[in-house]
């Protein structure tokens, strides 16, 4: 796997009982906004907003945004920073993956522009029996009581040691995807 490719599997997560990803994990309060990459515009290497540069592309990030056409845009909120996403699907369980980290200022005149569709959680991560890092994320708001738990792979046939407390796998399931978590929420809403 390189930088910009991530693979991952992802698991529904029963949470009526103890909730063992809490012990003695990193946990991290976790806004995503979803659709701001409208906003943006793409030239000189660069992501504008009006007339701010938001984010400076590699050489490597330019040639992909050149030559990829779908993408998912987020920008999340994380222990004050705020980090801008640019991610496509390449496979069930692969995506190329963009990350800009972004001023404050600029993220918050991005979301000034909304409202857009977002989710809100706390994420647990913890390392596994195999060495792996599992990220567990306990939504909060109008999807409380969903948790969701990943873990991020060098190869989609990687072996994994699955926890107990991970249920039905959910890889590649779109609906299951945080953007698609948010949207249904957004529409909820109107």
């Amino acid at each position: 796997m390189d930088d910009l490719t991530e693979i991952e599997r992802r698991f529904l997560v029963d949470g009526r009982g103890e909730k063992p990803w809490r012990e003695g994990s990193q946990s991290h309060r976790i806004e995503q906004h979803y659709h701001v990459g409208k906003l943006l515009e793409l030239r000189d290497q660069r992501l504008y907003l009006d007339a701010r540069c938001v984010a400076q592309l590699t050489s490597q990030e330019w040639g992909i945004m050149q030559t990829t056409t779908s993408w998912t845009t987020r920008l999340r909120q994380r222990n004050g920073s705020y980090i801008l996403t640019y991610k496509s699907k390449v496979s069930h369980d692969t995506a190329l993956e963009l990350e800009w980290l972004v001023d404050p200022t600029l993220a918050t005149a991005i979301l000034d522009c909304g409202p857009f569709p977002s989710v809100q959680k706390t994420r647990y991560v913890l390392e596994g029996n195999d060495g792996l890092v599992w990220e567990v994320d306990e939504f909060e708001g109008a999807l409380a009581g969903l948790i969701l738990a990943e873990v991020e792979l060098e190869a989609s046939d990687e072996s994994v040691d699955i926890p107990p407390w991970a249920g039905q796998e959910i890889t590649g399931l779109p609906s299951w995807s945080n953007r698609a978590l948010a949207e249904t929420l957004s529409n909820r809403t109107r």
